[in-house]
């Protein structure tokens, strides 16, 4: 799909045009499915919400009219994965606590890649707040955290949706997860 077209899109959205989210939703429909996917990835097995229910509920909270300005296509899958993330923290924090970390699967900030079986298994609540920590002390590191784990963007994405070079974008992803590999042993 054109970015432009996308980015059309999101303008007559704002702009409250009568049938603009009906053209947008099968035009990005994909694109939000493969990133339900990748945050699915790192929650525990037997997880009750599947990518096709975080999508849905994340358009749910996407798509209410009061869309924020935005400046085209990366910026909306941006939002979009920002949106997934909130889907699943307040999911995490609905679950009962005594249960919380049980069949968790293994989460490395190490890459994009597949978790691999080594690593330490994460509980989203507490990846969550370290989170919140970066982002009180640095939001554009929590930002390029939050722009690549959970919305699968490449550095040279990031580097262009946050406006900085990609040396900043690497730098910051490797100060970000060096971080969080502390906060979350």
């Amino acid at each position: 799909m054109e970015p432009a077209a996308i980015t059309r899109l999101l303008a007559r959205h704002s702009a409250g045009e009568p049938g603009a989210e009906a053209e947008l939703a099968p035009l990005v429909y994909a694109e939000l499915h493969a990133i339900a996917e990748r945050q699915m990835r790192g929650e525990r097995e037997g997880h009750s919400l599947t990518p096709t229910a975080l999508l849905h509920e994340a358009w749910l909270r996407l798509m209410p009219g009061d869309l924020p300005v935005l400046q085209g296509r990366r910026d909306f899958f941006a939002l979009a994965a920002r949106r997934m993330r909130q889907v699943l923290v307040d999911h995490a924090r609905r679950r009962d606590a005594d249960k919380r970390g049980a069949g968790q699967r293994a989460l490395t900030l190490d890459g994009l890649a597949e978790p691999v079986a080594a690593a330490v298994p994460v509980d989203v609540l507490a990846l969550e707040q370290a989170l919140s920590e970066l982002e009180a002390m640095d939001p554009r590191k929590a930002r390029v955290v939050e722009l690549r784990w959970y919305g699968g963007l490449e550095l040279e994405e990031v580097a262009a949706t946050l406006a900085v070079s990609r040396a900043t974008v690497q730098r910051d992803w490797e100060v970000a997860r060096a971080f969080l590999h502390l906060r979350l042993k």
